[in-house]
């Protein structure tokens, strides 16, 4: 089974994210910072107050187009205004998205707010947004295994990525999380954009329910990134055994992230 974990950047670099997206032979997709705006396609201008960024109006449906046949679960932290290219605007839904091969039984969906609750944003603030966890369970065609895949999009915060009260708080919701959905002979994956470093106390958070973390200190951003800390995207297994193959994928660039890619047995 083929597990892929990528910050998807609004879309902002849809026209390499799409292909490659529909050319990975995955069996779950996990997207964070994924877009939908009722009722528009095409791109759309997002602006924060701290940047602005070129996104798609809806990427949601865009990755459902090039993998029509993945099951798509949508789950909202958040919305607020974008522009069209025309100045007008535009009520966006923010969050991320789990899609799945058909292939694959689904036999359990479930969420957490791991920081805050949802906010409909007259201007979107630039820190302290909330966030969300999905897991999505899917059974494996190889051994029956069930497998809960739980993605998160980690708390940013303009200080930095060091440990917070908030960030701590926000490891233990996500644990509580995977507690709830799993059997003791489940297999787990949990990845995502945690916005922390490799020393976080998060992965301890983690650990002690017997999650293992498999990027360490490696760099995950791409050349989009200008900033000097390299650190984002995680990946952490509950069976390091059933891992065949774990890659950082540093080409194509399909985002400021480097999409994550795991092959287990399952």
């Amino acid at each position: 089974m083929r597990i892929v974990s990528v910050n998807a950047w609004g879309g902002a670099l849809a026209d390499g994210l799409l292909p490659w997206l529909a050319d990975c032979p995955a069996g779950v997709v996990c997207l964070q910072e994924v877009t939908r705006t009722p009722g528009l396609t095409g791109w759309t201008r997002f602006d924060d107050g701290d940047r602005a960024l070129p996104q798609r109006a809806n990427l949601f449906d865009d990755v459902r187009a090039v993998l029509p046949r993945h099951q798509g679960f949508f789950l909202t932290s958040d919305s607020g205004p974008v522009t069209d290219a025309t100045g007008a605007r535009h009520r966006q839904d923010f969050g991320v998205a789990t899609m799945v091969a058909e292939r694959l039984p689904v036999v359990g969906v479930d969420s957490a707010f791991v920081h805050g609750e949802f906010v409909a944003h007259g201007e979107w603030t630039v820190a302290d947004r909330p966030r969300v966890a999905l897991a999505v369970g899917v059974v494996g065609r190889t051994d029956g295994r069930r497998v809960w895949v739980v993605q998160v999009h980690g708390l940013r915060d303009l200080v930095g990525k060091a440990d917070t009260p908030a960030r701590r708080a926000q490891a233990v919701r996500l644990a509580e999380l995977v507690q709830r959905v799993r059997d003791p002979d489940d297999l787990v994956v949990v990845c995502g954009d945690f916005n922390v470093l490799p020393d976080s106390e998060t992965f301890d958070v983690l650990g002690g329910i017997g999650l293992t973390e498999l990027v360490g200190a490696a760099d995950t951003r791409t050349s989009h990134y200008p900033k000097p800390v390299r650190h984002a995207s995680y990946l952490l297994v509950s069976d390091v055994a059933a891992v065949e193959r774990f890659e950082i994928v540093r080409q194509p660039e399909v985002s400021d992230h480097r999409a994550l890619l795991l092959d287990l047995r399952a």
